[in-house]
């Protein structure tokens, strides 16, 4: 009877020992390059948070020295203001954000979320320095000075050029420095809101766009060294303070829903009237000769004109976003501010002023709900709960839809209010508004920001990884010996069928479907006319094509 408990205790003790002894070995051989990577994240974790937490303090400081107050008392300091103030702070302002702009960016625009994701996908987890910390200088001055935009874009950007700065020195590749990338988002994300869950995920979802494995370690760990950062100099305070009260869910539900549908709706709003004033200005812009540096300055006269009315768009807006949660907005109140600020948000991105999306729609959003929830609470009084609630769901919901991130949006929401009490009711909101502005735009404000200069995220790897392919890296020389005869290739030039040099795969691709060889010859064009270099073979391009589907694939399933 002994023998076999003996037996067994044994062979359970070598096996554990086993177990130890190769888990020091796997330590020893691979541990400390992974160690590594997750000290470099809370490294990078800290100079974000930092980052993104010494420009939330420049603004209230430059703020303070300008109005006399900080964003959350800031719309109401405006009324007592000589009006020459609240419309000359806006247009110098512009002035100084046109200068940095167009000295230091080929095209005079600042950059935000959108180019990081551009980044990530397109550029080996890399954005510009120089353009990044223009933009960071545009943004601050713009948010500063009376600019109707939020402050997540330029902090997310400036966690980027951080981490572009450190793959650069580290010589990482493309995989390492989008994580890399990921994880100063992250961080300047849990920094700016105190929200290290939202980070967390609002990295993985909206910047690399993907859930692996292998990310999620070190991005938590940045994310929690960001939150901690922005805790040592805010504290442990959530943004919004609510008054909600129960909701009788079964009753209330429909209700909910109905919300959810009228914010998808608002969020189409607010991005299509951001691309049609973005339009509309550089037809002005064109037609009127107007100088690139002078742009931001007559949205800043435009700005500062509005907040004699309207002073709540001045800013991120928290003190209007907050009296609306609090439902201390009168329904008319809450209807004209959300009209006048898609107005006021339309025109600082027309004027290419800097700033980020997050925080207006937020604003938008929590206006919104409080319409709504005013609306369903005077019908029907008896079995519906605070107005609050309504106006804390229309934000996540409003957010969620132009961010395309329900899942960070929402916990954002939560983190930001401290409220998990409500969390059906925005779920509901915010999947029913996601789920519409997708299907009303190319997913989101982001992708479709970046659909409309040509980069088409929104359509999946299997649609822009053919834009990453280079001809010029799979072609065959002439006199290669792989090469297709000159004559050959001759006649096809005179026919018109050749791709350049520069092209990739994007558009050689269906011209090489197209040939009944296929293959094209490779030319550059020279004053002479096009001069033949090689042969691009279909079979080639296929092949690139699958290697790169395939990289795509087990990096985000890794």
């Amino acid at each position: 009877m002994l023998r076999p408990v003996g037996n067994f205790v044994k062979q359970s003790y070598t096996g554990v020992y086993g177990e130890c002894r190769s888990a020091l070995s796997t330590i020893r051989t691979k541990g400390p390059g992974q160690l590594t990577f997750w000290i470099l994240a809370l490294i990078i974790g800290v100079a974000a948070g930092a980052a993104a937490l010494g420009f939330r303090v420049a603004i209230s400081e430059i703020q303070g020295l300008l109005y006399g107050a900080d964003d959350h008392t800031l719309a109401t300091t405006l009324g007592s203001l000589d009006w020459k103030w609240v419309v000359g702070i806006p247009i110098l302002g512009g002035l100084a954000v046109g200068l940095i702009l167009s000295i230091f960016t080929p095209d005079g625009q600042a950059r935000a979320v959108s180019d990081v994701i551009d980044g990530a996908a397109m550029h080996e987890g890399r954005v510009s320095k120089k353009v990044g910390l223009a933009s960071a200088a545009a943004a601050l001055i713009t948010l500063s000075t009376g600019g109707s935009s939020g402050r997540e874009g330029p902090v997310v950007h400036l966690a980027a050029v951080i981490s572009s700065w450190v793959s650069n020195r580290i010589h990482a590749d493309g995989i390492t420095a989008r994580d890399l990338m990921g994880c100063a988002v992250a961080a300047a994300v849990s920094a700016s809101f105190n929200a290290p869950l939202a980070g967390t995920i609002f990295a993985l979802e909206v910047v690399l766009r993907h859930f692996a494995v292998h990310a999620f370690a070190p991005i938590v760990i940045a994310s929690v060294a960001g939150t901690v950062v922005s805790r040592l100099q805010m504290g442990n305070v959530t943004e919004f303070i609510l008054p909600i009260n129960p909701i009788a869910l079964h009753v209330e539900l429909p209700a909910f829903l109905m919300l959810g549908i009228v914010s998808g709706l608002v969020a189409f709003v607010l991005i299509r009237s951001i691309f049609l004033a973005e339009d509309w200005g550089d037809a002005i812009q064109k037609y009127t000769r107007l100088p690139s540096f002078l742009r931001p300055a007559v949205a800043g006269a435009m700005l500062g004109g509005l907040a004699l009315m309207f002073p709540h768009i001045i800013g991120v807006g928290y003190e209007t976003t907050s009296s609306a949660l609090t439902g201390q907005l009168l329904m008319h109140e809450a209807f004209v501010f959300a009209i006048i600020k898609v107005v006021a948000v339309a025109i600082t991105f027309a004027g290419r002023m800097g700033g980020g999306v997050f925080s207006p729609s937020l604003m938008l959003g929590a206006l919104t709900g409080l319409t709504f929830g005013l609306v369903a609470t005077s019908v029907f009084p008896g079995i519906s709960g605070s107005e609050t609630i309504y106006a804390l769901a229309g934000m996540a919901a409003v957010a969620a839809a132009v961010l395309g991130a329900p899942i960070s949006t929402t916990l954002i929401v939560f983190e930001m209010t401290g409220d998990w009490q409500a969390g059906i009711a925005v779920m509901v909101s915010v999947s029913l508004s996601s789920a519409l502005t997708s299907r009303l735009v190319d997913r989101s404000f982001f992708l479709t920001q970046l659909e409309r200069r040509g980069v088409h995220l929104a359509a999946g790897p299997q649609e822009y990884l053919l834009s990453t392919i280079s001809v010029r890296n799979i072609m065959h020389l002439v006199g290669s010996g792989e090469d297709a005869p000159p004559s050959q290739c001759q006649s096809l030039i005179e026919q018109g069928a050749y791709v350049d040099i520069t092209e990739t795969l994007e558009t050689a691709m269906a011209k090489l479907e197209a040939s009944p060889l296929q293959l094209l010859p490779v030319v550059e064009q020279l004053e002479s006319g096009p001069d033949l270099i090689g042969t691009l073979y279909l079979v080639d391009a296929l092949r690139s094509y699958n290697r790169a589907l395939a990289a795509t694939a087990q990096e985000e399933h890794s």
